[in-house]
């Protein structure tokens, strides 16, 4: 088998990860979303690992092969998962995206369908969702995504400022919820509010 690229060889180690955590092959818009790249480089990428040898493929979804599956690392037993400033339980607070730190997560422990997405944390300030579970100074999981489900509880920005809560929709106004009755929910156009990511753990420390 020929060498590979630094980019084919990432993309390689990728989908083995991937296929580990989900027990099935990523699709190429999954790729194209973790690499940050359009899907038709991710399926160039693909291609070249294909004429290589490295993997097998057809026109079916998932039907990605590996010709020989590398063996996991010790690294990737467990998710690193980088702790990118707080976010508001209360108010919006403006967003910070310096890395305070890390939490490690034992990936067998999250939802289904979580290896497909970049994964980051934020510290919560406030106690709006309180109801939910989740408290001032925990720490919340959240998949980086752009799209989300009615009452899913996300990371959402709004002109710059970020804050965690129950997605709700009323036409085309989006409510965000707080999950404490001493707190009201917000409410803006659409166009105002950009979806971060959806949470899917929790990590206190007592």
């Amino acid at each position: 088998m020929k060498g590979l690229t630094d980019k084919q060889q990432a993309m390689l180690d990728y989908i083995a990860h991937f296929m580990r955590m989900e027990g099935m092959a990523p699709t190429v818009y999954e790729l194209a979303e973790h690499f940050g790249i359009k899907s038709a480089t991710a399926l160039a990428h693909l291609r070249a690992l294909q004429r290589k040898g490295y993997v097998n493929r057809s026109s079916k979804a998932r039907s990605l092969t590996l010709v020989h599956a590398p063996l996991p690392q010790q690294d990737e037993l467990v998710l690193r998962v980088p702790v990118l400033g707080r976010v508001s339980a209360g108010v919006p607070l403006l967003a910070e995206q310096q890395v305070e730190g890390e939490v490690i997560l034992d990936p067998t422990t999250l939802p289904p369908g979580t290896g497909g997405h970049r994964l980051f944390s934020l510290r919560v300030c406030g106690e709006s969702m309180r109801d939910a579970g989740i408290l001032d100074g925990d720490i919340v999981v959240a998949k980086q995504t752009n799209r989300a489900a009615l009452g899913d509880i996300v990371v959402a920005m709004v002109e710059n400022e970020t804050t965690v809560k129950w997605l709700y929709m009323e036409g085309r106004t989006v409510e965000l919820r707080p999950a404490n009755p001493d707190y009201h929910s917000l409410y803006y156009p659409l166009d105002k509010v950009a979806i971060q990511g959806v949470v899917i753990a929790l990590q206190r420390t007592y």
